[in-house]
């Protein structure tokens, strides 16, 4: 895999929660990068497969931010209520 490659990768599981076992791996992943020493077959492989999934199935923790929170249904939907006197 080539070192820009690599570290698009990291930067977008940066995005997501990882675990502790997922953090390492990505660190490891790295730290092997920086010091030359190449990157196996089925390092590479786990690292796209861990991006997809990640980036399929849990939400970007970045993204309540961008988007703001949720609103929620405003109760008076449909016709207002008359005044009562």
């Amino acid at each position: 895999m080539k070192k820009d490659r690599l570290e698009w990768i990291a930067s977008g599981l940066n995005r997501y929660v990882l675990t502790k076992a997922e953090d390492h791996f990505l660190r490891a992943a790295l730290e092997d990068s920086a010091e030359n020493r190449p990157i196996t077959d089925l390092q590479e492989e786990r690292l796209e497969t861990l991006y997809k999934q990640k980036s399929r199935l849990i939400p970007n923790k970045t993204a309540a931010f961008v988007t703001g929170p949720s609103r929620k249904a405003s109760p008076l939907k449909g016709r207002p209520k008359p005044f009562k006197r």
